[in-house]
């Protein structure tokens, strides 16, 4: 199964690869539910802080779905298709966005349809020069089924992502960037330097506090600004007991750097 993705780590970062390099790192179910274990792993291993998601070879971050899998699936019914296709993605999608541990795609090449879904759902993402967006479900006759008709308005705006949305037409990295898509736009060779660079800078901080920020913006990017404040009050309360914040307080005080434990 890992084979579907490989798992490097470099210091507190993993970095995980897409590895269907001929299918384009096309997502088709085995490796969808091999992106979910590795997450259960990874939260549950205190020595990685944060991941890098990126695509094997040159052409492709991931040209999304499998259709040659998933139509087999609409063929048996809508109710199978929906069971083993969409709720399979979104379930995927969903773990990212919310994950307790700070994601980063670094997006080296296309990012089609479940691809650019991906990117939508981790809280940051950096784009090569060379990477290329789409939102191409239309042409073969279904709306986007991982989160795209929901996050890239919410990201892009109503009438921009409906274009997009619409069109099928695919989107260079810099209109990615106009829209929030992605954080920033790099050197196709500098990629992964960049997204490991970007990683330490936040590695270096409590992960307890990585985690009380992410939780925060994700639950209150929903509600109203009242219930928001209210989440980041408690995601404070949590935080205020912890080591972790003891340290940091401590370390500022006597002018030197932290050691957190993650307590």
């Amino acid at each position: 199964m890992t084979e579907l993705i490989t798992y490097d780590r470099t210091d507190k970062t993993a970095i995980l690869t897409f590895n269907r390099p001929e299918k384009l790192n096309a997502l088709n179910y085995a490796t969808n539910d091999c992106l979910l274990a590795l997450l259960d792993d990874i939260e549950a291993d205190d020595n990685v802080r944060a991941i890098i998601l990126t695509g094997a070879g040159e052409k492709a971050f991931s040209a999304g779905a499998d259709i040659h899998e998933f139509s087999h699936t609409i063929d048996k019914s809508a109710e199978t298709a929906v069971r083993e296709f969409v709720q399979r993605g979104q379930r995927m999608t969903a773990r990212l966005e919310a994950f307790p541990k700070p994601v980063i795609a670094a997006v080296n090449g296309l990012a089609y349809g479940g691809g650019c879904e991906i990117t939508e759902a981790v809280p940051l993402a950096l784009a090569s020069e060379k990477a290329v967006f789409a939102k191409p479900e239309i042409n073969i006759g279904i709306p986007p089924t991982f989160g795209g008709t929901q996050r890239l308005p919410r990201l892009a705006g109503r009438k921009r992502a409906l274009e997009f949305l619409l069109t099928g037409d695919p989107f260079t990295a810099e209109q990615a960037l106009m829209m929030g898509l992605v954080n920033r736009i790099v050197p196709h060779e500098k990629l992964i330097e960049e997204a490991l660079a970007l990683a330490g800078r936040i590695t270096r901080h409590s992960p307890l506090a990585a985690a009380r920020i992410l939780s925060a913006v994700t639950r209150g990017l929903n509600c109203s600004i009242a219930d928001g404040l209210l989440i980041e009050q408690e995601q404070f309360a949590r935080m205020a007991v912890t080591e972790d914040t003891g340290e940091a307080l401590k370390a500022w005080k006597e002018r030197r750097l932290p050691t957190y434990t993650g307590r």
